[in-house]
Order: structure tokens, then sequence, then C-alpha cells
């Protein structure tokens, strides 16, 4: 519903005073509407600009104005300044505009006539000509405008659209200085959690304060920048088409009907109440068989980001959690550093060879820090020491001896136990999958290099007493390095390989 802001100064009376440096300005009160649209058009505008006359053309630079909370547009040359009313503002830019305003940034519009109204879908910032962007401010401009377009209605819990469409990317801008930081906070600190928005203005009086010492504020700094730099999104997930997931399914993985059909109804689960599954995924199986690319499949799947952690490289709970901010070498943990490289809450995150944490010194496994973290109420880094937000974090495990799992860990999962594959899998892996990759890898054509149906068996057979299929594609690789070698030295067109042939390259040399 629009609401609108009222001036109930009396006009009849001495007028106030309007600040020094603004004799003649004409400022309007607006109306605010609300849309949670993620895309600007001029459908969905940013705001919309009173213009009776058709004077404004599809860009046009000039500043906003404000006067207490009334706003206009002014623009034309500087002899002959014109003021256009501003109608309406979607509510999640008012505070942007109300800082373009206060900065006197010049600004150059793009929109479309649509009746007696201009609606604005972009801003730039440009130089004071009109003529040029610029880079930085208008890099941060974009940034900002990107997550309100992302995030809802301030104050408003609006149920989303069920549409399937992948949203517009921000550029990958990253703020890191005090400044950048705090306008941000000034012009979008709704797309920010409220405890999140709280602890964001702590952070940044510590980051500017001289009262503490230069660890403690670069401490701040680094801590505020990996929290602003995080798309915090609700935990609302839109349908996925069934077919369309079955088929990214088939095209990554070969067999594993059901693997794809828990999956599937996992993504049907999704469907019917937009939320995730209350219990991750553990994919349980020997090396190879394609655990870590069922988890991308995922993540294809739901159009989110996501971000690996291989457990066998942690021996400390600290690598996970972070250490605490009192040591000048502290530093986030893992698991928050995952959040700041997807640049979102919403992501896959991929738990590789859970089975392998190594308990160290102190006796316990590290993999059980993660708790908290599947346990959807929240995590709390050390470092940062703020409680982010984990239901929109799908975490997917791979082990492949699930009984060195802790139990309290087993509980969080639902496990999948993937099978090896059979040696006639095998050869239609390598044929489909395996040789394929490679081939496109090093830039040889089918018609370079083929390898007979003996001789797929024959590779089969060589490595049949090994698990999975990596060993598959890395003797394609073999063949094809040695296809290519023949065909620049002795100038064929075609290498064929059978039975002995592969056996010679493979075992021979």
């Amino acid at each position: 519903m629009a609401s609108r802001t009222f001036d109930f100064s009396d006009t009849s009376e001495e007028k106030v005073a309007e600040p020094k440096g603004y004799a003649g300005k004409e400022a309007y009160s607006f109306e605010t509407y609300e849309q949670d649209s993620d895309i600007s058009d001029e459908n969905h505008p940013i705001l919309i600009i009173e213009d009776k006359a058709k004077t404004l053309v599809h860009h046009v630079s000039g500043r906003f104005y404000r006067f207490d909370q009334k706003m206009s547009f002014e623009y034309g040359r500087s002899s002959d300044q014109l003021y256009a009313a501003i109608n309406g503002i979607d509510t999640r830019f008012v505070k942007l505009l109300f800082w373009l305003a206060d900065n006197h940034t010049d600004v150059r519009l793009s929109g479309h006539i649509v009746g007696e109204n201009y609606c604005v879908y972009k801003i730039r910032a440009v130089d004071a000509a009109g003529l040029r962007r610029l880079t930085s401010e208008d890099g941060f401009l974009q940034n900002v405008i990107q997550r309100l377009l992302a995030s809802k209605p301030p104050k408003e819990e609006k149920s989303s659209s069920d549409s399937i469409e992948e949203k517009p990317v921000a550029e990958k801008i990253r703020m890191s200085d005090v400044t950048g930081m705090e306008n941000f906070l000034k012009v979008a600190s709704s797309v920010l959690p409220e405890n999140i928005a709280v602890w964001a203005k702590r952070n940044l009086m510590m980051a500017r304060s001289q009262s503490i010492s230069p660890d403690e504020r670069r401490h701040a700094m680094r801590a505020l920048s990996m929290m602003l730099n995080i798309h915090w999104q609700d935990a609302y997930f839109p349908a996925v088409d069934p077919m369309a997931a079955r088929k990214v399914l088939d095209e990554n993985l070969y067999g594993m009907d059901k693997v794809k059909q828990r999956i599937i109804e996992t993504i049907i689960q999704i469907n019917r109440t937009h939320t995730l599954p209350a219990y991750g995924l553990l994919l349980c199986g020997p090396a190879g068989v394609g655990k870590s690319q069922i988890a991308y499949a995922v993540a294809k799947i739901l159009k989110l980001p996501w971000t690996a952690l291989d457990m066998s490289t942690i021996n400390d709970a600290e690598a996970l959690t972070g250490s605490p901010r009192v040591y000048s070498n502290a530093k986030p943990g893992k698991i928050m550093e995952a959040f700041s490289e997807a640049q979102s809450s919403n992501l896959v995150f991929i738990i590789n060879e859970l089975d392998k944490a190594d308990a160290g010194k102190s006796g316990m496994s590290p993999a059980d820090s993660l708790l908290t973290l599947l346990d959807n109420l929240g995590f709390t880094d050390n470092y940062v020491e703020c409680t982010i937000p984990t239901n929109g974090v799908y975490p997917i495990a791979t082990a492949n001896d699930k009984s060195k799992i802790s139990d309290p860990l087993m509980t969080r999962f639902a496990v999948i136990d993937i099978d090896d594959y059979t040696p006639d899998e095998k050869q239609k892996i390598f044929e489909r999958f395996s040789l394929p990759k490679v081939l496109k890898r090093l830039k040889i054509s089918p018609e370079e290099c083929i390898i007979s149906d003996s001789g797929a068996k024959k590779i089969v057979e060589i490595y049949k007493d090994q698990p999975g299929v990596r060993d598959l594609e890395q003797a394609a690789e073999h063949l094809a390095a040695h296809a290519l070698y023949l065909i620049e030295t002795t100038h064929v067109s075609t290498v064929k390989y059978d039975a002995d042939d592969v056996e010679k390259v493979l075992i021979d040399e």
C-alpha cells in the first residue's frame, strides 16, 4: 500500500528558511510504493518522476535535491535549471536517493515515458558534465542497487513468486574501505538481518576508533568487510522443475537411478515447502564413484553458489570456528570464509572426506564443530562474534566409511549409499563421459583418436581392481596424449586403439 509523505507546515505563516545555497529550488512531497521484483524496468521502476511536458529523454543527467522529507530531480543547463517532481519511490530505495541528494552526487537516469510519468529503471554515477561514468563511485552505486533489488520491502514480509528465472548477479565488488562500508550502512542497512545491522554499526565504530589498538581496528575492518559483502537472503526457495532437474542429473551422472530418485524426491519436497530439508545429504561410497559430482549437480539444480571444505586437512576445531580477536594473528574459520567466498547466505556447503577428520591432540574430532551449522539454528564464528542465519545452507557431505563418523553427526544427515560401478557401467562411462571429456580438454576431435569396443573393455579390465572411474579418465588422457604425439610426429590423421594397442601403451610402455 502506498504511503504519502505530507508537509503540515502552515504556508500562510512565515516560510521555513531553506538551507544556505538552495534558495529558489523546489522540492515536492512524494509517495512510496512496495514491490519485491528483483529486476528494474519500466514496469518495476526504482522511482517515478512527473513529466507532463515530455521534457525528459531516455537518458537524462542531473542531481537529486532534498529538503527535509521532500525531493525533486534537478536537470538542465546551469543557466536554466529545471526541477521535476518525484511522484513515487520504491520503499527500498528511499534512503539511497536521500543519500545521493545529501552528497550532491551527479547521476544519469535511464527510463521510459509512461503516460505523464518518467519511469526510472537505472541510475549511474557520472561526472559533472553527465558524460563519463565514474568507475569507483558507480561501482559502489550498482552494488548497492543490486543488493536492494534482491531484498524485500523494509518492515514487511511478503511471499515470493514461484518463478525460477535466475536473478541478475551484482558485479563482484567488495567493500573494504571504511567510507564505503559506512555509506553502505547508511543507504542499504535494510538488506541486513537486524542483529547483523546492529553488529555492523558497532564494528564500524571500532574500525574508526582511535582508542583501541591497531590490531583491534584491523580485525574489526576485516570482519565488517566479510559480513557486508555477503548477500543476506531469506530462506525462501522457488520451485524447480523436476524434469529439468532430472535432465541435469542425467547429463552429469551415469546410472545411479536410486541416487537420482532420492534427489528428485528432495527437489519435490523443496517445491512443496519452499524451504530446504531439515537434514543434509551424506553420500557414502568408494573413491571415484562421483560423490562430488552429485553435490555439484544439486547446486546447479538449486541455482545456488557452492563452496567445498576438505575435512582431511582439518585437525583442529579452531580452523573451522575461527580464533578470538584477542590475538594479533586471529582469523575467521573456514566456515565463515565459505560464506565470504560464496558471497551469499544461501549456498550448498560441500563437506568432503567427512570420515577423515583427524582428532589431533585434543582427542575430539573437529568435524563435531559442524553440529551448530547443521542444526540450522545459526552459527557463530569466534572471530566475527555474530550469529549468522544458516537456514539457507544445504550441507552435502561425502565419505568413504560412514562407521568413522560420530553418531551426533550421522543424525544430521540423510544417508545415500553409492555402490561401485559394474564393468559394463565403467565401459559406458569411459565411452560417454571420460574419453569425450579428455578429448575436448586436449582439443582433439573424436575422429583423430578412436578407441574400439575391445580397447575400451581392455581398459576396464586393466583397472578392474580400482574403485570408481578416476583411473579410466587417467587412461583416456594417456591414450589421447599418445595419439596426439603420433599425429604431430608421423602426420597421420587418425589413431585407432584396439585391445592390443591399449595394453602396449598402458602396460608395456
